[in-house]
């Protein structure tokens, strides 16, 4: 696939540009470059901020979403990924859904602490949290922090169900954990593959593992007995929609029960990040594809009405839905996630006791 070559094209970024946070009332830009020493806009190191929040699982009421409960340990993503929905999220900390969300993370290191106090709640009645429903859990700063790590320890001790979302292999070195989890019947695990094209992958998601390594983690996991579904998501119309059957069929190979997937949908400042960068990566075909993504949204980039903003609509949308549809009953047939087991939920001794 070719990508267009530009000098002033960030490597190992996603967003080429810091678009105007909306909360904030003052702003910069550069209206005169010539007078400036240096460019005002840089790919600058990635730095980390701390947060400490008083409560950690965010509940949603979505009806597009299977799991209301979520936890994220971190805000804003060193993966990169170009169509994040989650990009939106950083405007509220003061930062730009742009570069700055894949450069400034956010992370709470007493996330821990606050799920423990969760599950120890008067009258706690345990159900699936999600880790990751916004930003990847396993992002490299996990590497060093370890806290999903601690989190899944908890999730162990308390035997408590719980559902990972993510395309970083790091999920591997906490794979004895999981591994245990998932002998109870606690356990699902979404690995995301968006393209198997490794050139469009790199422009997608820079910082992200490749999609082999990622079809790797399916396969390790399985192999131990894991609940794997692979998500295609998401699905860019005129960029990876034609890929569907293959990435399915590639993780069924590997061991995956199950696979879903989201059309791509550019609210808020995303879709001037992902506009920017498409006619800056492949400018031949930037407008066939935001027109595409429009076909699917009732004609616009943006999407938020429950039931088409996660599927689309349409007949481009519809035929992307009898590809998925038809790669899961050929390659998928017959399996399915295991149902979590509720029942074994245990709250620490002491904590929770009855009124009566």
């Amino acid at each position: 696939m070719a990508v267009a070559a530009n000098e002033d094209y960030f490597k190992g970024r996603g967003a080429q540009v810091n678009t105007h946070n909306k909360y904030l009332k003052a702003s910069y830009v550069a209206q005169h470059i010539e007078a400036l020493d240096e460019p005002m806009l840089q790919n600058g190191k990635t730095q980390i901020f701390e947060e400490t929040p008083r409560q950690i699982v965010s509940r949603s009421n979505s009806p597009d979403i299977h799991h209301r409960d979520s936890i994220n340990p971190y805000q804003g993503c060193e993966h990169g990924c170009i169509y994040c929905y989650a990009r939106n999220s950083h405007e509220y900390y003061g930062f730009s859904a742009g570069l700055d969300f894949e450069r400034k993370i956010i992370v709470k290191r007493n996330a821990p602490e606050l799920l423990e106090q969760y599950f120890n709640k008067r009258r706690y009645k345990p159900a699936p949290i999600v880790l990751s429903g916004n930003t990847d859990c396993y992002q490299p700063i996990e590497r060093e922090l370890e806290i999903t790590r601690r989190m899944l320890q908890l999730f162990l001790q308390y035997k408590h169900p719980v559902s990972i979302i993510t395309k970083n292999n790091l999920i591997l070195r906490d794979i004895d954990i999981i591994t245990e989890l998932a002998k109870l019947n606690l356990i699902h695990v979404n690995i995301s593959i968006t393209s198997l094209d490794e050139q469009l992958r790199q422009k997608l998601e820079p910082r992200t593992v490749t999609s082999i390594g990622r079809l790797n983690v399916v396969e390790k996991l399985s192999q131990k007995g894991v609940p794997v579904r692979v998500m295609t998501a998401p699905i860019i119309q005129g960029l990876n929609s034609n890929e569907v059957p293959a990435i399915i069929k590639a993780a069924a190979n590997r061991g995956a029960v199950d696979a879903g997937f989201t059309m791509v949908r550019l609210n808020g400042s995303i879709a001037e990040i992902f506009t920017d960068w498409i006619h800056k990566t492949f400018p031949d075909r930037a407008e066939k594809v935001l027109n595409l993504i429009r076909e699917c949204h009732d004609g616009h980039l943006n999407d938020s009405e429950f039931g088409r903003r996660m599927s689309g609509d349409g007949e481009v949308a519809g035929s992307i839905q009898q590809l998925y549809r038809v790669a899961c009953n050929r390659y998928l047939a017959d399996r399915q996630m295991p149902e979590y087991d509720l029942s074994l939920f245990t709250p620490k001794a002491g904590k929770q006791t009855s009124l009566f």
